[in-house]
């Protein structure tokens, strides 16, 4: 079945829309063995775009591995996830991933566990640690798979950020870049939903993996290009809106692309036939009351400093925080303090700089903060 609207979750088929420009250039990256580092806010579909090139990718002898580390929380919870992908990813049979498991990483002894209905799918635990194989061994072994089998691979990284977190994270991205930076028959794809993480990994010069890639910035979708879509899903369900409360969806959301779902999604059931203003008001009513448990865990353990700090930016200060008036006239301590308080809200991502100065990331949570802070 088909959803109208679809958000939490990557989306596909028509529920994509837009991203032909960047879509083009990941394709022409992947093809010729460039890697990619793509950096975005949250909620705005990078693991939509990167499954749809996966997908569009038919140029013959590439093979394109996906993973997400999310979880992984040590070096060594990393290279079993990334072992794990790329032998079952790169092999049609469970035999197949057993040999290459001998052949390239030795005596490891993997426990597998397949799905009770008998398909192809099944999972790998390889038990990988530093008693029994060594980072380098690990590391390479994609190379050496598609040296075998004379095809290139493109390993696509989700959550990339994850490695920052990792004890020792420093030594830990000296040893990949390494490796990794010699191979002629792999290249990467690294994204994830922590943009400031992001950042600092790939933008910083001291970091083993600056200038690793072509970095990928991914912008908003034009109002425009939603408009038409958020119509064209209307009409296909029976149901009609006029362009004009679809533009109101994408200022509403600043044009986040998770959020433009999202809220579509609460109009089209608050609408009988046509969108009308109770419509989309009880709308934005659901999607607050949505949002809301989530917006209290994130800001319930913030000091007094750091939520005047926040509510200096609802109130349209995005920059001069250490000016005298904004300093009294949100009582946020000294002009040491602006720093810490900044570092602070940008850890846990609630915050963001941008060229014209420093937002809320979170348009939702920005509405939020809005409404309790009046």
């Amino acid at each position: 079945m088909e959803r109208t609207f679809v958000y939490g979750m990557a989306v596909s088929g028509n529920n994509f829309t837009d991203r032909v420009k960047e879509t083009k250039r990941i394709i022409s990256n992947f093809e010729n063995g460039i890697n990619t580092i793509l950096i975005s806010p949250r909620r705005m579909g990078k693991t939509s775009l990167i499954n749809k090139v996966c997908n569009s990718i038919h140029k013959p002898g590439i093979v394109t591995v996906r993973m997400d580390v999310y979880n992984c929380r040590s070096e060594y919870d990393f290279y079993n996830t990334f072992c794990s992908e790329i032998l079952k990813q790169t092999s049609s049979k469970i035999e197949q991933a057993l040999e290459a498991i001998k052949e390239f990483l030795g005596r490891i002894a993997p426990k597998i566990s397949i799905s009770p209905d008998m398909t192809s799918e099944y999972s790998l635990s390889l038990g990988l640690s530093p008693k029994n194989i060594s980072p380098e061994c690990i590391l390479s072994l994609p190379e050496k798979i598609a040296e075998k089998h004379g095809y290139h691979i493109i390993i696509c990284i989700d959550e990339f950020q994850q490695i920052g977190e990792f004890p020792d994270s420093l030594d830990v991205q000296k040893k990949l870049r390494s490796i990794w930076q010699h191979f002629r028959n792999v290249s990467f794809c690294f994204y994830g939903s922590k943009k400031h993480m992001m950042l600092k990994i790939f933008q910083n010069r001291r970091m083993p993996f600056y200038q690793f890639g072509e970095l990928i910035t991914l912008d908003m979708i034009p109002t425009h290009d939603w408009i038409e879509y958020i119509e064209s899903r209307f009409k296909e369900n029976g149901k009609s809106i006029s362009a004009e409360y679809a533009e109101k969806i994408c200022n509403s959301v600043d044009n986040y692309s998770s959020y433009v779902q999202q809220l579509s999604w609460n109009v089209f059931v608050n609408t009988e036939i046509e969108v009308d203003d109770a419509a989309f008001n009880n709308a934005m009513s659901d999607m607050m009351s949505q949002c809301s448990a989530l917006f209290v865990q994130q800001t319930e353990g913030l000091t007094s400093y750091q939520m005047n700090f926040l509510r200096a930016i609802c109130d349209g200060v995005h920059s001069d925080f250490t000016s005298r008036n904004v300093l009294e006239d949100y009582n946020l301590g000294s002009k040491s303090n602006i720093s810490r308080i900044k570092n602070a809200l940008q850890e846990k991502e609630l915050i963001e700089c941008r060229e014209d100065g420093i937002h809320i990331a979170d348009p939702m949570l920005k509405l939020y903060l809005k409404n309790g802070l009046k």
